[in-house]
């Protein structure tokens, strides 16, 4: 989200100009791809629409960087979200969008499918531009009224009649009426404005009886935290001792206790658009306020051996990245966005510029500082600023990822027990599928005199789940004519999954849709017909259920020889992490003891055999450097049992590299291996149990 230049400069030229009144059937505050699928739903719907936009650029996130798209199961993106991937695809059928890159030579890599999905017409990777022209010629084409660089006066801006929002003014003096309205920012300023409830932070577990909200210390599930490194790293400007100080992007504030809530919300970042074509490359800007001490933390990281920097220079064509934060100090920039959501415009504008100003300079750190190794230094130096992406912004993306902010508490309250199926979903407005996944939110030390990140999790959905209608409109008496599909009523932990940009395009379309169902029959929308609702987001091609076969971002069980047991089958005591952050696994993920409560965490895979005979056993894990070198594991069989210890450091030596051979067993049809954590020296990993008879 951009922020005005100057808000002395708007005010005085509020004054001078002439306010106008604007009225049209909706109002749409924000420029977010949702704005876009909300508006147009509403043109096609036969009703007047303005979109009244903070942004000069509409689109948000997906035209600001994030073209590598996080969509989980792409079977559940419908209706004009995925009517967006198609025209995307047709961008890419025309050999003029190829200028740096032939079609041909484009991997089509993309997150778990291809990129480029030409039996289904659509394409989930692209660049920066390639997008904005997409919503621009929507746009166009649907004759769409948008105001742009229009910021809504937060303090006094939003006039009510009861419970009625009549019209919204914004800071240049001009007013917007509307019968019914619509909060599509990522903030939840109209939303908040109003005088909705709503939250910012994590929420403690008991609020929702929820596991893996609130404070997570101890937690760690991707590789974005210091035990992905081989050895523990020191705070301290002189490592070891505290009275030299701490260095810099470390908290030296009480983390707090794991479970229980915080105002802390996940970090946030630019996902860059860079280039190694040199033909279209401009080197990374050094950043006016550049400071080498920043990041002092990453040598230390470099130093111990860690290689990881461009594991997320995810591709899009024309040889451009999407790049995303990767590893335990990259370009998440933890524990400086704690303020934002509920920040004046003015501090919001130098909130966004401090993360520019650190991304830029890990960037000319990385590429020039002469202390980075010498392998990393030559490979950034590789890499720039396209030159024709972002070209009004110093060619850097002018939408900061914000990952979370503002969320209503509305008439429903998505929570992890509703995305889990523990909990029913009532009223389906659409699907999610992505993993619930929430950024570090803070860096701290540790009780042992370690650096450590806190906050990011990683949890399968286990499949598609759907959103409540209910989630998307506000408590009865707060607000009848508005619906927030953005900043939308859920946990900080559900709304890791939801997030996502192809959800918020889904939403868009279904607030829109019930906004003008609401408008023609007068109602609140809180008292809008489901079963109307439901009948026309289905006519109009959104996936309300899933029925289909659950997919799997791992290796496909159901393809494997033999008899497979899977960590989620498995019969599991203690405290174990989900997680799917390695390259290779099986089915949905695996999961973890967390490298603690050692001797308390235990976990029996059993099986029914087809019959009894010579099996052979074999244990899978991912293997890294952080795992415990000495995990028992017990295979009971025929003859009695027998203890084997597993060293999870090394790699698989099974045919497809994803597992060890525990030996040969006679078994008649049962059969049962245990996994016990007591006495190891490093992470426990489960990932599946397989039997193949010989």
């Amino acid at each position: 989200m951009r922020v005005p230049t100057s808000l002395l400069a708007l005010l005085s030229f509020s004054l001078a100009a002439q306010a106008a009144t604007t009225e049209r059937d909706v109002v749409i505050y924000g420029g977010t791809c949702a704005a876009i699928t909300a508006a147009v739903q509403v043109k096609k719907m036969g009703k007047s629409v303005i979109v009244v936009s903070p942004d000069k650029h509409i689109g948000g996130l997906s035209s600001g960087g994030l073209g590598f798209t996080d969509t989980g199961n792409k079977a559940v993106i419908g209706g004009l979200s995925r009517e967006f991937y198609h025209r995307i695809y047709m961008h890419y059928q025309k050999d003029e969008s190829w200028v740096q890159q032939k079609k041909s030579e484009y991997g089509n890599k993309g997150q778990g499918t291809p990129a480029m999905d030409g039996e289904n017409r659509t394409m989930w990777i692209f660049e920066p531009s390639a997008a904005e022209k997409v919503f621009e010629a929507w746009v166009k084409e649907e004759g769409i009224e948008v105001v742009r660089d229009a910021w809504l006066d937060r303090a006094k801006g939003v006039k009510k009649e009861g419970d009625k929002i009549v019209a919204i003014t914004t800071l240049d003096g001009n007013t917007y009426a509307g019968k019914m309205f619509l909060d599509t920012t990522y903030e939840g300023d109209l939303m908040a404005a109003a005088g909705l409830d709503y939250h910012v932070g994590r929420e403690a577990n008991s609020v929702y009886g929820e596991e893996h909200n609130g404070i997570q210390v101890g937690v760690l599930h991707h590789r974005h935290h210091f035990g992905a490194v081989d050895k523990p790293i020191s705070p301290y400007k002189v490592p070891g001792d505290p009275k030299s100080g701490v260095l810099a992007r470390i908290s030296t504030e009480d983390p707090g206790v794991k479970g229980e809530g915080d105002k802390r919300v996940q970090a946030y970042c630019f996902r860059a658009c860079y280039t190694n074509d040199a033909g279209n490359l401009i080197p990374f800007p050094k950043p006016e306020k550049y400071d080498a001490s920043q990041y002092e933390l990453i040598l230390r990281v470099l130093d111990a051996g860690w290689r990881e920097v461009f594991h997320k220079f995810d591709p899009v064509p024309n040889h451009k990245t999407d790049t995303n934060n990767h590893g335990p100090f990259s370009f998440d920039n933890i524990g400086y966005n704690y303020e934002y959501p509920e920040a004046s415009y003015e501090k919001r504008k130098e909130i966004i510029e401090e993360h520019r100003t650190y991304q830029q300079g890990l960037l000319w750190f990385l590429a020039n500082d002469p202390r980075v190794p010498e392998d990393v230094r030559k490979e950034m130096n590789t890499w720039g600023l396209p030159k024709d992406e972002f070209t009004d912004n110093g060619n850097w993306s002018h939408q900061l990822y914000i990952r979370e902010a503002r969320r209503m508490i509305g008439h429903f309250v998505m929570t992890e027990n509703e995305l889990r199926k523990i909990k029913p979903t009532p009223d389906s407005v659409g699907m999610g599928s992505y993993t619930i996944d929430s950024h570090n939110v803070q860096r701290y030390i540790t009780p042992e005199g370690y650096v450590q990140n806190e906050g990011d999790i990683g949890v399968s959905t286990n499949g598609p789940y759907a959103i409540a209608y209910g989630s998307l409109v506000p408590k009865e008496g707060q607000a009848s004519n508005l619906l927030v599909p953005v900043a939308m009523s859920a946990s900080h932990i559900a709304y890791g999954s939801i997030r996502m940009e192809p959800v918020f395009m889904i939403l868009g379309q279904s607030a829109a849709t019930a906004a003008v169902f609401a408008l023609e029959e007068n109602i609140p929308v809180q008292k809008v017909s489901y079963d109307k609702l439901r009948e026309r987001l289905l006519k109009d091609g959104q996936i309300l259920e899933y029925s289909g076969p659950t997919s799997v971002r791992g290796v496909d069980p159901k393809g494997m020889k033999g008899v497979i047991v899977d960590d989620e089958q498995a019969l599991k005591a203690g405290h174990w992490q989900e997680s799917g952050a390695a390259k290779k696994f099986i089915g949905n993920g695996y999961s973890h003891d967390g490298n603690s409560s050692k001797g308390e965490n235990t976990a029996a895979f059993r099986a029914t055999l087809p019959q009894a005979g010579r099996y052979e056993v074999f244990f899978a894990y991912p293997a890294t450097t952080n795992r415990a070198s000495n995990v028992p594991v017990v295979v009971k069989h025929q003859g009695g049992e027998t203890k084997v210890i597993v060293n999870q450091k090394e790699p698989g030596t099974s045919e497809d590299g994803l597992s060890v051979s525990l030996g040969m067993f006679e078994f008649d049809t049962t059969a049962e291996v245990s996994v016990s954590t007591a006495g190891t020296d490093g992470y426990v990993v489960l990932d599946a149990v397989q039997w193949i008879r010989r």
